[in-house]
């Protein structure tokens, strides 16, 4: 019953026409003799219709040789010789097969084109005070937005106002909810779970998230594998050498050696069933395409099967460090006091002193800090040197090293064998202490590296600009055996370019990065993998693998799931050209009969099909993420809090 559900009104016409048939088949054994061949004749019409006509058709367009003339050509000759029981048959399983080969496809395609439902309908405009429902293209940026529970996010945007979860899977494959407040970026495609959120766009649709998906989902059959070539070409090679072969095997025995012609007619016909090469033409593609589905089940947008199949063949892969290995956030780390100043006094310093900097680090320190803010005046951003401040009628001073020689602060005391950037603190021109900010190492990062060891890839090189002592200091802590720093973007591209002339023709070498300047190297890379949530839109147009949950882990499951995917196409070629062969031989012996051959073709792909579909019951698998506690951001909250 769940499979008659599952069937569209198309499917379920043909399944009324088959069991016609069968019926009329079963009749025919009942009724007397002379009526018997006219109805196997209006069984063998109704049942080879489409077959026939599509066979016709294609040789008016140049289409000699495909299964549906190998089909008409077998089961008309079997009509000619007597055979109307066998050649009804045929047709009957092929249309068959052929129906569950839709279901198939439809259910290889489900997990994508079930992104198809993350498009978004409409839009509530906040325009003078009402709403107004618009389509999402005509939003524009800085657009005020209202999407209520149970509604999908038309753009991208950033919540200007409100606090609920977030539905991400569709986007991200992850099932947990997102939580979202004031300041949050927030992606189209998105639901709105439990409160009414008040979004700001930050891109028209043409641009934003959900569209970008849609595309490169729409793309990725486009793109075709070698093997997927090669079985193209095989094809058009094979199916004439095929026909060739049956019209030598039913007329050079009773030419030459005396034979019965109808004996051979009929091992000739039972050939032609037998070599149709539906199996390796239906279920190879299927097999990249249920990859491709696994994937986005998992989060990973691959943009084309020869994507896939160069991730099978990975030999060494190179990460970008910034937002790719580490969060891209800066946290306050260390706080290192002088003269007995108190820690919190420091921190709550530099944080007034710093709360109207738009930087990332001034950022940082303003978010750590757990007290309420006060006003300053007379701010002053000195570019490249950090920021001064009048509080209370004193002058807070807040930056590098450079700042402090050039207020001839004295007392300093430069921080050394640092991992992150330090930021000094003075008061009235006295030292106060310093903090160090740190970009924090994603959670799951050390895993990722470890699972690509465990997957046989040894080759990890990790690239950064940042300065030696904090490149060191990451892949040490990831086990990374290979890093190079302070490359500027250029000199990444001539990285990557090295390692892809030591690797030859012995593998593929992928890239995974983030940001604008990682673009170059993506695109130099045999396969760019680009983090899709917050990577930039350049960093995402660019690559040929977009993981949409910004997890390094996700590189070893893609991995994981192209070499699955390879495995399954050889398995379903191998499997099928050694049943044609073996069957090919019994049938040009007399040993098979139309019956087998049916197993032969409908069979062997049925089987090939159900094969391929394991990719679709790959399960995500339980990485094991060392988490600690206390991150050295909620470590610094507690000290603060304590003095």
């Amino acid at each position: 019953m769940n499979l008659i559900k599952r069937m569209s009104p198309d499917e379920k016409k043909e399944s009324g026409v088959i069991a016609l048939c069968l019926m009329l088949l079963i009749l025919a054994h009942f009724i007397p003799k002379n009526i018997t061949i006219v109805l196997y004749i209006v069984t063998y019409i109704i049942s080879a219709y489409p077959i026939l006509k599509e066979a016709i058709e294609n040789i008016f367009h140049g289409k000699w040789f495909d299964e549906n003339f190998l089909m008409s050509v077998a089961t008309v000759g079997a009509l000619a010789i007597g055979q109307f029981s066998e050649a009804i048959a045929v047709m009957l399983f092929y249309r068959v097969g052929e129906i569950f080969e839709d279901l198939a496809i439809e259910n290889s395609k489900k997990s994508i084109t079930n992104l198809l439902d993350i498009r978004p309908e409409y839009a509530n405009l906040e325009l003078n005070g009402k709403l107004q429902q618009v389509k999402p293209e005509l939003l524009n940026k800085g657009d005020i937005i209202i999407v209520n529970p149970g509604e999908k996010i038309a753009v991208d945007g950033v919540v200007e106002s409100g606090e609920a979860y977030l539905n991400t899977a569709a986007l991200t494959g992850e099932t947990k909810p997102l939580l979202v407040t004031k300041d949050s970026q927030v992606l189209s495609g998105m639901i709105v779970e439990n409160s009414a959120l008040r979004i700001r766009v930050s891109k028209e649709y043409k641009d934003s998230t959900v569209v970008k998906i849609l595309e490169l989902v729409q793309n990725a059959s486009e793109k075709k594998t070698k093997t997927e070539n090669f079985i193209t070409k095989f094809s058009q090679i094979y199916t004439p050498v095929i026909v060739i072969s049956a019209i030598m095997l039913a007329s050079i025995p009773p030419l030459f050696l005396g034979q019965e012609f109808q004996v051979w007619l009929y091992r000739a016909l039972i050939f032609l069933v037998i070599s149709c090469p539906c199996a390796l033409v239906i279920s190879i593609p299927l097999s990249y395409f249920g990859g491709i589905g696994a994937s986005s089940r998992a989060g990973i947008l691959v943009k084309g099967s020869n994507y896939l199949e160069a991730l099978s063949q990975a030999k060494a892969v190179i990460f970008d460090k910034t937002g790719t290995l580490t969060r891209g956030e800066f946290f306050v780390t260390q706080i290192i006091p002088a003269n007995g100043v108190s820690k919190k006094e420091i921190v709550k310093l530099a944080a007034i002193a710093e709360s109207s900097s738009p930087h990332p680090i001034a950022r940082s320190i303003v978010k750590n800090y757990p007290g309420n803010i006060a006003r300053v005046s007379n701010v002053e951003e000195l570019v490249g040197l950090g920021v001064r401040a009048e509080y209370q009628g004193d002058t807070i001073s807040v930056g590098n090293m450079k700042l402090m020689n050039k207020l001839n602060i004295d007392g300093v005391s430069t921080v050394e064998d640092t991992t992150g950037t330090v930021v000094y603190v003075a008061l009235n021109n006295e030292y106060f202490g310093a903090i160090e900010v740190s970009d924090m190492i994603k959670t799951d990062a050390k895993v990722a590296i470890q699972g690509l060891k465990n997957v046989g890839i040894d080759n990890v090189t990790m690239l950064t600009g940042d300065k030696k002592i904090v490149g060191k200091n990451v892949a040490e802590k990831l086990n990374i055996p290979n890093v190079k720093t302070e490359l500027l973007p250029q000199d990444k591209v001539t990285e990557v370019e090295r390692i892809k002339s030591e690797i030859g023709d012995k593998g593929k070498v992928i890239f995974v990065g983030d940001g604008l300047n990682d673009t170059p190297v993506l695109a130099s890379a045999d396969v760019g993998v680009a983090m899709g949530a917050l990577g930039s839109d350049a960093a995402v147009e660019v690559a040929d693998v977009v993981l949409m949950k910004d997890n390094p882990t996700a590189v070893t499951r893609v991995i994981k799931i192209a070499r699955k995917t390879k495995m399954i196409v050889w398995e379903n070629i191998i499997f099928a050209l050694m049943v044609k062969v073996i069957f090919l031989l019994v049938g040009a012996l007399g040993i098979a009969t139309m019956w087998e051959a049916v197993f032969a073709d409908v069979g062997v792909t049925f089987i090939a099909i159900l094969n391929a579909l394991r990719l679709l019951k790959i399960k995500e698998e339980n990485e094991k993420i060392n988490k600690h506690p206390h991150s050295k951001t909620e470590k610094y909250k507690v000290e603060v809090n304590e003095v």
